[in-house]
């Protein structure tokens, strides 16, 4: 097995073929479910578990480890793929309490019926000690639950961060090794996961500042044995004020004539040189779409109509951009229509989370004529005005 530090073991599980997370996220590199096992001089913990789907493999990590005793099975968050294994882990390791924090261990009797008296509550700050070993618990709420904690081993000096900091990535290594690679899956799980709790996050960061981290365990993706590409990253991901020249346009088009409009304006952009990512719904990663939002500075929404509303895949986009709450500063719609519309308005209620300015939209009856292209045009100066004044062109 592969060690962090002396007697600080890594004894998680690669989820190689996973592709698909909640039922919801893309996983283009599998995930892993992260776990480290710590042999203090006196006791010995388990920092978190595996998915259920893992656990036999997580069990077989620990009996190559020699670990026949587990005194403490620190639970950092409540969501299965970290904590299903608690149960099983209990009746391998009998003896074993659980160390979690109030919220947490709540959340576990609830979710996964463990019985009180299986608990050892810890407060913020609060330290354990295994001997020549010392956990303290710092309290991260919402990144991205409500209970979520993380372990700083003392004499060590690495964080086990739990989700925070983390990437879906399956790897060989134990330790991150190709950055531009890992720092890409981190913005896409943060984009996808973190970035409607950038208040929060800012707040956590800041608990950590007093911390001489060497190193940051995730639960997900490898270690980071040079921790301040990932904490400069996520500094700069819920900076509100840190915005790109980029604009965003998911897009679909039935029979051509909002994909004409389309390609027109994503010219258009190009030409007065603004950044542009256009993302064609039905047949998008839409995790590239989340990582292309987390910094950009305008979204653009273009879609025909069915009936008189959206194209569901646009009601699809609008919903998760709702919900995601990324810090672009402008949105838009554009699009065509056959007999009538009501998609601004539509569109425009289901992204009422987004702190941004609403732009003129633009629709064309049937396919867009002149006047359309005039419209467009008037929308791309717009634009380029508007990301003039927040000085990133």
């Amino acid at each position: 097995m592969k060690t962090l530090a002396e007697n600080v073991i890594a004894v998680g599980v690669q989820h190689w073929d996973r592709r698909l997370f909640d039922e919801l996220i893309p996983l283009p590199d599998g995930t892993s479910y992260n776990a480290y096992l710590i042999k203090g001089s006196q006791k010995t913990a388990l920092l978190d578990t595996a998915d259920p789907a893992k656990t036999e493999v997580l069990v077989d990590h620990l009996m190559r480890t020699g670990a026949e005793k587990i005194d403490y099975i620190i639970s950092h968050h409540t969501e299965q793929d970290h904590s299903g294994s608690i149960p099983d882990m209990l009746l391998v390791y009998p003896d074993a309490k659980v160390v979690t924090n109030p919220k947490c261990k709540a959340m576990l009797m609830d979710h996964l019926h463990i019985d009180e008296d299986a608990f050892i509550e810890v407060q913020d700050g609060q330290t354990l000690s295994l001997g020549d070993k010392t956990l303290r618990f710092i309290y991260t709420p919402w990144v991205h639950w409500p209970e979520t904690m993380s372990t700083w081993l003392v004499e060590d000096r690495i964080l086990f961060s739990c989700d925070f900091f983390g990437s879906h990535q399956a790897t060989a290594g134990l330790f991150v090794e190709d950055t531009a690679r890992t720092l890409e899956a981190a913005k896409r799980y943060y984009g996808e996961i973190m970035m409607p709790f950038r208040s929060s996050i800012r707040g956590n960061l800041k608990k950590l500042e007093g911390l001489d981290i060497r190193m940051i365990a995730p639960s997900h993706g490898p270690v980071y044995d040079h921790p301040e590409v990932i904490v400069n990253a996520y500094r700069e991901w819920v900076d509100e004020d840190k915005v790109a020249n980029v604009v965003v346009v998911p897009y679909v088009s039935m029979h051509g004539s909002t994909q004409k409009m389309v390609d027109y304006f994503v010219d258009g952009l190009i030409d007065r040189g603004i950044g542009v990512q256009p993302f064609n719904l039905p047949v998008a990663d839409v995790g590239q779409m989340v990582i292309a939002l987390v910094d950009a500075a305008t979204v653009v929404l273009a879609a025909p109509t069915v009936l008189l509303g959206a194209h569901p895949s646009a009601l699809y986009c609008a919903a998760l951009v709702n919900a995601l709450r990324p810090k672009t500063k402008f949105a838009g719609i554009i699009g065509s229509y056959g007999w009538g519309s009501k998609m601004v308005e539509q569109l425009t209620a289901l992204m009422g989370n987004l702190k941004a300015e609403m732009l003129e939209p633009v629709l064309a009856k049937g396919l867009a004529r002149a006047e359309t292209y005039s419209r467009l045009d008037t929308l791309a100066d717009n634009i380029l005005a508007k990301h003039r004044k927040l000085g990133i062109v």
